[in-house]
């Protein structure tokens, strides 16, 4: 592997025979930089492209502690991972490098094997975590792409993801399973990318050819997105396909009926259609809260879940602030 794909990692101890041992143990696989004082780390901290940084804690002048405390303080280093390796071994002070955001703490004497073993996991840790932002910015993109065939907003998206991350926590979802709802929810129209143009942005009513056509797009979706055994697109296919059906089965694609529609995809028909009502469109005006709120509690048992209904309406000054949060420019206040 060339030197300049490899790896960077920081190596910070004032005693040369520490750093002499890390390097005979970590040279063969990393690029390698090193720093016998806070100081100088800081500033290699900055400067280079820094992946890993093994910092020792007693040293003079700044201590490790508070060179870890000044990286995490800053934007540009703060997501640099810092294991401590020091001679300190009491609970305490492994407490406090966790505190200041430390990912990891190796005791001294150290051994190499230990020492590749902790940098290989905590680097391929970091690389997962790349590849999740990497997955959820093509996500967003593919949702944001749909909007612009679409005669919504963009801001419609991010409302009806975070309706629907607000509704999901009421109904019990984890922390985790809602935050992975609000990112696959932008993916709920993207099977309108394969609607043409001339149905997709008809100004009056469709014909029945033309709504059979448009149908389509929850299929396309699907399709687009892919089979996938768990995570962010596995919901986001689950949401793009069953997002239209009814919980007394006059939807579609399917005509799914009750608990057949995954409760992702039925938490995100009601924040979708809250959002749809209560905007401004090219063709129509933005109806009021209370209009829209009437509206989902008569089609309760119908169109919508009706134990998730009553909780949406129990969100409401969440639901509101949302909305506030993210209004369109063209809104009228309701």
């Amino acid at each position: 592997m060339k030197n300049e794909e490899r790896k960077c990692i920081l190596l910070v101890d004032d005693e040369p025979t520490n750093l002499q041992v890390l390097r005979h143990t970590l040279q063969d696989e990393y690029r390698l930089l090193f720093a016998k004082d806070g100081e100088k780390a800081l500033q290699l901290a900055r400067a280079e492209k820094v992946d890993l940084i093994l910092l020792d804690v007693m040293m003079p002048g700044m201590s490790g502690y508070d060179v870890c405390k000044t990286l995490k303080a800053a934007p540009e280093t703060q997501a640099i991972p810092v294991i401590f390796i020091t001679a300190l071994n009491q609970v305490s002070d492994e407490q406090m490098g966790f505190d200041l955001g430390a990912v990891d703490y190796i005791t001294k004497p150290f051994s190499p094997i230990i020492v590749k073993a902790r940098v290989k996991s905590q680097l391929s840790l970091v690389q997962l975590d790349v590849l999740r932002e990497t997955r959820l910015q093509v996500v967003q993109c593919l949702g944001m792409a749909a909007e612009y065939k679409d005669n919504e907003t963009g801001m419609h998206v991010i409302r009806m993801s975070h309706y629907a991350k607000t509704l999901a926590l009421r109904a019990g979802y984890s922390a985790s399973e809602a935050e992975e709802l609000l990112h696959a929810a932008p993916m709920h129209d993207v099977g309108k990318i394969g609607i043409p143009d001339a149905i997709l942005q008809k100004p009056g009513k469709l014909e029945p050819e033309e709504w059979s056509i448009m149908q389509q797009h929850a299929r396309i979706g699907a399709e687009i997105i892919g089979e996938h055994a768990t995570g962010l697109l596995k919901t986001a296919r689950l949401i793009a396909l069953y997002h239209h059906e009814k919980w007394d089965g006059s939807g579609y694609p399917n005509g799914v009926v009750g608990n057949d529609i995954p409760q992702a995809a039925r938490i995100i028909a009601i924040a979708d259609v809250f959002d749809a009502l209560t905007s401004v469109r090219p063709y129509k005006a933005a109806w009021s809260v209370e209009d829209a709120l009437a509206l989902i509690q008569r089609e309760s048992g119908k169109h919508f879940d009706p134990e998730l209904v009553p909780l949406f309406v129990e969100c409401l000054p969440e639901i509101l602030e949302i909305k506030a949060r993210w209004s369109d420019p063209m809104e009228v206040p309701v």
